[in-house]
């Protein structure tokens, strides 16, 4: 009988969650839930000089603002806690000793100094700097010293290190549900630690007994671990778990908006996007980084637009909901090319997610913006804002920032129109139309515009020639939402004393 598929996410706590990093997290969401399969989120911890406190928080509050939820991990438990790997200590240190006492690890003593020495008489002697089947039989480790000097040592309390016994000539193969077959000769790797001085694993051993013992069937992560693969398969060969090895897929780079190179936070800061899911306040400088969240996109635009970053649905469609994407997910589909970030393809996914959100939903998220502002305003009235302004927007702050005449008359009038069109015909027209409007028995758009129309026949003049000009008098700018349905929620009394107004503060700009 096939496994119940078993994903997981394992970031570690050392800063803020990269966009990139979301992406992994996401495809492994979709995977499981497109097989009914259960998703682990573990944080991998056990580099204790690079952990920064607030990270692990960071990670759980932006999958959570995605809805990317996890099945099992820290805050959810689960049958395989604990999911935090410093707390998982004792498991690691036994299965190094199980490769020590099979002969596929050993213990090395060698000080820093001595590695020094012998990376540098490698580099003169044009070979490569590393410590494998060919360098360690020069230096100080269980291999070469005699028992009674090892376990001397070890009585002694000496520092040592544990690394993996590679074979000098052997071919590790193995299948990438992304790339295909991958081959690796041994020649090329190097006996890696897997037990450091301080007794915490590596990320080779720890992730490899953890995805054993929590029988992870899948493990889909960034490309940045695929020359670390080969290492991982002999490690599930030397503690004889090949058979229930989980299937490998890694995910192509996040690169630059030029292709040249991996996403990075200064991209972010040069190019004027966020590359965090959220805002972080970075503990030891204070500095503060911007995220998706704070800068106004909708979560399930973000999960549409990360999705589309690598991974290629059949046909040309661009916009999925969260369930039609897991339908629709395959690793087949994932691409192995490098996937280029548009600044300006996330700002139109969050356009027609904002397009697609209800009204009241926008208004809501706006209410605290507005009262922050002082506006007295009605969630009602709001949402007929937003129903006007959102095709004019990427985000929903923008429909308060670039509509504030919606709710406070103007303080100034567009400079470039006034120069341009403003005269004393044009104003009085807009008093004459002014004067016909006050007198309509319904201030209803299509009324409002009617009459504009009728009175333009009537002075045979242009409507086009008033139309910017009449904009710019009840809204003080040149452009907006369409003008008669904004006049209509705008209302017959604020209307009248705007037009008012801008008659006496434009009397001087009459020629």
């Amino acid at each position: 009988m096939d496994r119940k598929v078993r994903v997981r996410f394992a970031p570690s706590p050392t800063g803020p969650l990269h966009i990139g990093g979301v992406r992994t997290a996401l495809f492994n969401y979709l995977f499981a839930r497109k097989h009914g399969g259960d998703f682990l989120l573990r944080i991998e911890d056990t580099d204790q000089k690079r952990f920064v406190p607030g990270a692990e928080d960071y990670i759980n509050e932006a999958l959570a603002w995605l809805g990317i939820s996890p099945d099992e991990g820290v805050r959810e438990g689960g049958p395989c806690a604990p999911y935090r790997q410093s707390e998982r200590m004792a498991t690691y240190r036994q299965y190094a000793d199980q490769l020590i006492a099979s002969g596929h690890a050993y213990y090395a003593f060698d000080t820093t100094e001595e590695l020094d020495e012998m990376r540098a008489k490698l580099e003169a002697a044009r070979m490569p700097a590393k410590y494998d089947a060919a360098s360690r039989m020069s230096m100080k480790n269980s291999l070469t010293l005699s028992e009674d000097e090892v376990q001397k040592r070890l009585d002694n309390g000496d520092p040592y290190i544990i690394r993996i016994k590679l074979p000098r000539k052997e071919e590790v193969r193995f299948h990438d549900e992304v790339r295909g077959w991958v081959v690796v000769h041994t020649s090329q790797m190097d006996d890696k630690v897997l037990l450091k001085e301080d007794g915490l694993p590596t990320y080779h051993l720890a992730n490899v007994v953890d995805d054993h013992v929590m029988d992870i069937t899948h493990v889909i992560r960034g490309e940045e671990w695929l020359p670390s693969a080969p290492l991982h398969v002999l490690l599930y060969r030397y503690f004889g778990w090949e058979d229930t090895m989980p299937k490998f897929a890694h995910l192509s780079l996040l690169l630059k908006p030029d292709g040249k190179g991996k996403l990075s936070k200064r991209d972010g800061d040069r190019l004027g996007f966020p590359v965090f899911p959220l805002e972080w306040h970075d503990p030891s400088t204070g500095e503060i980084s911007s995220g998706y969240r704070e800068n106004g996109y909708l979560p399930d635009a973000v999960i549409n637009m990360l999705a589309l970053l690598g991974w290629h649905p059949s046909d040309n469609r661009e916009l999925f909901t969260k369930d039609e994407l897991i339908d629709a997910f395959s690793l087949e589909k994932v691409s192995k090319s490098g996937a280029k970030f548009d600044a300006d393809k996330a700002k139109w996914f969050n356009h027609q997610y904002l397009m697609m959100q209800d009204n009241s939903v926008t208004a809501n998220s706006l209410m605290p913006l507005i009262n922050a502002k002082g506006w007295n305003c009605e969630l009602n009235y709001l949402e007929s804002v937003v129903g006007l302004m959102k095709e004019k927007v990427n985000f929903a702050n923008e429909i308060v920032e670039t509509g504030t005449f919606f709710f406070e008359d103007p303080k100034a009038y567009d400079e470039k129109v006034v120069a341009k069109k403003w005269n004393a015909d044009v104003a009085g027209h807009i008093k004459a139309i002014g004067e016909i409007w006050n007198a309509l028995p319904e201030f209803k758009a299509a009324e409002l515009e009617a009459s504009f129309k009728e009175y333009c026949t009537a002075q045979n003049t242009n409507p086009g020639g008033l139309m910017q000009p009449l904009r710019v008098v009840v809204s003080g700018a040149a452009g907006g939402p369409p003008i008669f349905e904004m006049i209509e929620l705008l209302s017959r009394e604020v209307i009248e004393r705007r037009m008012k107004q801008a008659l006496e503060n434009l009397s001087g700009a009459v020629k």
